[in-house]
């Protein structure tokens, strides 16, 4: 059998698939295995239901997808193929935003109904940890009070999945949608029925069969594809020729702090340290993230800027899986 092909986690065909109102069995599956509500969410409303015209024309932007429940509380969910800078800060943002947004003149504050913004990452957040699920709440450290029913965010960090096939008959639901969206893709249809039957899973699975086989889908998925290669490519790019900059301009850096010092020992040290200096230094900038100064970064020690090196290189994003 021919596998399927089309990844889930490429935006349009994650957007078609949770974005369709056809598919709220599928999204609600998602959504609860994620949030584990004491009370299970029953009947969902996509507010910004997938229009293919509309994604055509908006030049292929990751779009999120919004969502209410029969009780008014309020999802928001989306697909992130890399990890972008200031990710997190814009995340709250926009869940505080969702929540402000409600109330309109003259309402009272018992009108605000939860907002949960769910962020599907298929690389990794934080390299520090090895943890999938984070579900960050209004919570006072020293008490461990926490203010229920306001602005949750969560984020899945897929890079951290380990779950192989053979675990999937005593997996939980999110740990099933996590290998379902990271290898469903490598598998032909009729075994992705065989291993997920729920009628959830059904839904999915149909919903990227139908892609990889209508033509029109598959050409958008396909100019996905290309758009998010090209990106990394250029990333990329700039990467290996910045770096190549950085480490020349950090040689003469290196030379010249040699020279000052007088020994062999000295210049070996200064060419390390101009290296490490202008490698941070560019990968700041590719990231988006404020340069540091060479005074700030020359009170570090040679072990914390090799561990800073490390750290922004990790948030860099990989080739896609194929």
């Amino acid at each position: 059998m021919v596998p399927i092909g089309i990844r889930p986690t490429n935006d349009f065909a994650f957007l078609l698939t949770f974005g369709s109102p056809e598919n709220k069995l599928a999204l609600m599956s998602l959504i609860n295995s994620i949030l584990e509500l004491p009370f299970p969410i029953t009947d969902v409303q996509i507010e910004n239901p997938y229009n293919y015209k509309e994604f055509l024309e908006d030049k292929l932007s990751i779009l999120d997808i919004r969502a209410t429940d029969s009780r008014g509380w309020i999802y928001n969910i989306e697909m992130q193929v890399s990890v972008v800078a200031d990710l997190m800060q814009r995340l709250v943002y926009y869940a505080c935003d969702l929540y402000a947004d409600q109330l309109r003149s003259g309402y009272e504050y018992d009108r605000l109904k939860p907002v949960f913004t769910i962020c599907v990452i298929e690389g990794k957040i934080w390299p520090d940890g090895s943890k999938v699920h984070h579900a960050f709440r209004l919570t006072d450290l020293e008490s461990g009070r926490t203010l229920r029913n306001t602005v949750e965010i969560h984020t899945l960090e897929l890079g951290w999945y380990n779950f192989i096939e053979s675990d999937l008959a005593t997996a939980s639901d999110q740990d099933r949608w996590i290998f379902w969206l990271l290898y469903a893709h490598q598998y032909d249809s009729e075994t992705l029925l065989r291993l997920f039957p729920e009628p959830a899973f059904i839904q999915a699975t149909a919903t990227i069969d139908r892609i990889a086989r209508i033509h029109k889908d598959k050409e958008m998925y396909d100019a996905r594809e290309k758009q998010l290669r090209d990106q990394r490519w250029m990333i990329k790019s700039s990467l290996k020729q910045g770096l190549e900059q950085g480490l020349e301009q950090g040689l003469e850096q290196g030379l010249e702090q040699g020279r000052k010092e007088g020994l062999q020992e000295g210049l070996k040290e200064g060419i390390d340290l101009g290296k490490l200096l202008g490698e941070i230094k560019l990968l700041q900038r590719i990231l988006g993230l404020e340069e540091s100064s060479d005074e700030q970064l020359m009170a570090k020690a040679p072990a914390q800027l090799a561990a800073l090196a490390s750290e922004l290189g990790n948030q860099i994003p990989k080739n896609p899986r194929r």
